[in-house]
């Protein structure tokens, strides 16, 4: 019992019944297809075991949390989750808060720094004093002063709240330590052809600018004059445009009417007023500007250059840069600059700094080894990827120390270059060895190499899976009769395949003298009629490349941005872009909703004989609006209980049973099953039913050969990964019908995948070449880049080292660039399978 965790009977989802041991102390991985239950076994019945009896021992109350369905588990640690999702949208939070680097960096600054005297311009060197802990901060120096050595001028004394740009005394005035200023667009806001009726204010529309006109019109009647809510806005005149623009209180309106008071129902706030304070509410959220439309002009800040501090902070030294320097450098710079400064600092000083400098380098050395070596301290946490985020997080578990805990991860490999794979098995093996169980659901073959254990959950998805179909190590695997990971790296083992690459159309896309962010390139050329990978190692410049600078640049009427220019944009008549972008956050968008399929359905029913007797429309069978649904849950099947500083919880809804509709719409019933039955239904079980409903069959067998038939169609697409999301438009765009030349441009399609799910997909998109299209992926998976027509390859590090060109060429002809870490791992795979 010590030496395992032993589960018994596990039923929750799809599991079925199955039993298993899960020995302690070890890097267990759990793998198996997209959907089969790995997610079910590790998160939904271990972990919430986990907390439900943690909690439950500290004596708190656990109804929470309800205990998955299963006979027993026994043996037990206290569990820890490291998901990929990105929980922190502050604009303000940067890589080097969240890995509390840059507090580290501060105190040196404030110990160290070299700054020049405001009056004589004199360089005060840094005297070393006895401190506190780090963890004091020195916060409360309540504005301490101190006297110029050369003139004894008397000036602030700079403290570690002088180096932060979220405090005020370090923040740069004008654009609050934010490092930019916004300015309205009014091109975008105003278009003086169209009258404010007509919507020549694009910030108004709807009921909301019935509402805004009306008063506008009685404003204009209270001071004496008639606003014409018909008229162009090119041919207002002063007093118009000032109350449009401005309001009744602004300066601008006040001068022509001084003696009147606006009154109850005249407040017009103004265009440009209204704007600034919906714009100030949502300071504290990513992607405002998007919010508001792009009403906002975002530029650097003309008063600290992007840097967030005040000048005399930035003028602060210590080995001649300042601060503002050190967050622009990358990690791995960051690591050296570190080493350096133990050789130049005094013997004073380095008894004072002796913990800082010892403890940065290891923070410093665990980011490397997640692969992580690229980020730069003054990164936004918003612009990370779930995978980067996952291992940020991993590289600050190892450094507490934490022993006999659970970790349980889920697909760290995420985004990450093979090479990088080796950094990161590293860290988890660190992790094992200081007596955790370190517990990861994953796909990457690497990483089930090195595992001490690993259980493989199939043989299927959905219903198809839930069973354990092999467990030990992966030669255990390829000798098992079931297992679905030992099937595929039989098949692998096998002798290499040759490999029928396409040549394209003859034509070519280019992209001339790309430069954007870490982007360095003259030229890159994209053969047209093929499948083309991009790849490179973490934060080489792959997706700024694709995304940034091709799909920008493809936008009719957009100005080029990050290169000089694109040819051979005449062969492509359209662009489809699949990122991994979360699909919605609307808990009532679903499946069903999201592929449009639902439609079809309520419309199935609405059709159906019993239907019209009832009297009953397709209005009748949708959950989202009043009608036919339960209205004590609204149409969710679930009631949410409010349970103060806890997670809310949801209960079955007591009234519908979960059924989402009254008693009425569930008696319609086609080929036996109500609405509710189907939205309960996997898409692969739905099939059969629905193979023969000529508007969506294409589209439900196509979520089916994308992987994804174990998907219910009234699950939340809040649940649904970035990988899943993408899969789902990936569906829905094969089962349209076009003779366009389309550039399909995705994000890591492969997320998520198992091996053998990415052989699927790899037909797939071998599809929409064969259609006459030309598909480019950002990818890492060497099962999918071997697979490949054409392979660029960006690099040859990440951030400030990479960015450049390393590659370009058929998987072979990459393989032999020895200077392409890509091309050593594809001559590896390309020569043996595997």
């Amino acid at each position: 019992m010590r030496d395992a965790i032993r589960i018994k009977g596990a039923r929750e989802n799809n599991l079925k019944n199955i039993s298993l041991s899960i020995p302690k102390y070890k890097l267990v991985v759990i793998t198996g297809p997209s959907g089969s239950g790995k997610s079910t076994l590790a998160m939904d019945t271990l972990q919430r075991e986990c907390q439900r009896q943690y909690m439950e021992s500290m004596g708190l109350t656990s109804d929470s949390i309800s205990k998955p369905k299963l006979e027993s588990i026994t043996g037990l640690s206290p569990s820890i989750s490291v998901g990929q999702h990105v929980t922190n949208r502050n604009p303000r939070s940067t890589v080097g808060i969240v890995t509390d680097i840059y507090t580290f960096v501060r105190f040196i600054f404030s110990r160290l720094g070299e700054r020049l005297c405001p009056a004589c311009n004199g360089i005060i060197s840094p005297t070393v004093e006895p401190a506190g802990h780090l963890a004091e901060e020195d916060e409360y120096m309540d504005h301490a002063t101190m006297n110029c050595p050369h003139c004894s001028a008397v000036i602030e004394k700079l403290g570690m709240s002088h180096f932060s740009f979220n405090k005020p005394e370090g923040a740069c005035k004008q654009c609050s330590g934010l490092g930019h200023v916004a300015t309205i667009n009014e091109e975008a806001v105003f278009n003086p052809e169209l009258s404010v009726r007509e919507g020549g204010v694009a910030s108004l529309n709807g009921v909301h600018r019935d509402i805004q006109i009306r008063i506008l019109v009685a404003a204009s009647k209270h001071f004496g004059f008639e606003f014409d809510a018909d008229l162009p806005l090119k041919e207002f005149g002063e007093i118009e445009r000032d109350l449009l623009y401005y309001g009744v209180d602004s300066e601008q309106f006040k001068r022509h009417y001084p003696p009147i008071k606006p009154i109850q129902g005249t407040k017009f706030e103004g265009v440009i007023p209204g704007l600034w304070r919906r714009y100030k509410e949502k300071e504290g959220e990513a992607g405002t500007t998007e919010k508001d439309g792009g009403f906002f002009h975002q530029q650097r800040c003309p008063e600290c250059k992007g840097a967030r501090l005040k000048k005399e902070v930035l003028s602060v030294h210590v080995a001649d840069v300042s601060i503002s320097e050190v967050t622009n450098w990358s990690f791995s710079n960051v690591l050296e600059w570190t080493l350096g400064l133990q050789e130049i600092i005094s013997p004073e000083a380095h008894h004072l700094l002796n913990p800082i400098l010892h403890e940065l380098p290891n923070k410093l050395q665990r980011i490397m080894d997640v692969g992580l070596g690229y980020l730069s301290m003054d990164r936004q946490t918003v612009t990370l990827s779930g995978g980067e985020t996952q291992r940020l997080r991993l590289a600050s578990l190892l450094g507490s120390g934490l022993t006999g805990v659970l970790y349980i991860l889920d697909e760290p490999t995420t985004g990450l270059h093979p090479r990088d794979t080796v950094g990161l098995i590293r860290v988890l093996q660190e992790l094992r060895d200081l007596g955790n169980t370190v517990l990861v659901i994953e796909h990457d073959i690497e990483m089930m190499r090195a595992a001490d254990h690993v259980i493989d959950i199939g043989p299927g998805a959905g219903l198809n899976g839930g069973l354990v179909v092999g467990e030990g190590s992966l030669e255990d695997l390829m000798i098992s009769e079931h297992s679905v990971t030992g099937a595929y790296l039989r098949n692998e083992s096998v002798a290499s395949p040759s490999y029928n690459r396409r040549t394209g159309t003859g034509q070519h896309l280019a992209i001339r003298r790309a430069h954007l962010r870490n982007i360095d390139i003259p030229v890159v050329s994209f053969p047209l009629g093929t499948l083309i990978s991009v790849t490179g190692v973490s934060g080489s410049g792959k997706s700024t490349l694709v995304f940034d600078i091709l799909a920008q640049g493809m936008e009719s009427g957009q100005k080029l941005t990050g290169c000089e220019e694109i040819t051979g944009l005449e062969h492509v008549g359209d662009i489809v872009i699949f990122d991994q972008t979360p699909m919605g956050r609307m808990q009532r968008s679903n499946v069903a909703t999201y592929t449009d399929v639902y439609t079809h359905l309520r419309q199935l029913f609405a059709s159906l004989p019993d239907a019209k007797a009832r009297k009953l429309t397709a209005k009748h069978f949708s959950f989202n609006t009043p009608g036919g649904r339960c209205e004590t849950c609204q149409g969710l099947g679930v009631l949410s209980v409010d349970m103060n500083f806890l997670p809310d919880l949801e209960v079955t809804c007591h009234d519908c049973r979960g059924k989402r509709f009254k008693e009425e719409v569930l008696q319609v019933q086609y080929e036996g099953f109500s609405i509710s039955d189907l939205l309960n239904m996997s898409v692969a079980e739905s099939l059969p039913l629905l193979k023969i409903q000529t508007k969506i069959a294409d589209l439900v067998e196509m979520l089916c050969e994308v992987g994804l038939g174990y998907l219910q169609w009234g699950q939340s697409v809040k649940t649904l990964s970035g990988g899943e999301g993408q899969r789902i438009r990936l569906a829905k765009e094969l089962s349209k019908k076009t003779n366009k030349h389309t550039l399909y441009l995705l994000d890591e399609p492969t997320t998520g995948l198992h091996p053998s799910d990415i052989k699927q997909l790899h037909v797939l998109l071998d599809k929409l070449v064969e259609s006459g299209n030309t598909v480019v992926v950002v990818e890492h998976s060497l099962e999918l880049i071997r697979e490949s027509d054409w392979v660029i390859d960006i690099g040859p590090e990440g951030g400030a080292a990479g960015g450049e060109l390393v590659a370009a060429g058929t998987p072979e002809q990459v393989a032999e660039v020895q200077a392409s870490y890509t091309g050593q791992f594809l001559k590896r795979i390309l020569a043996e399978g595997l």
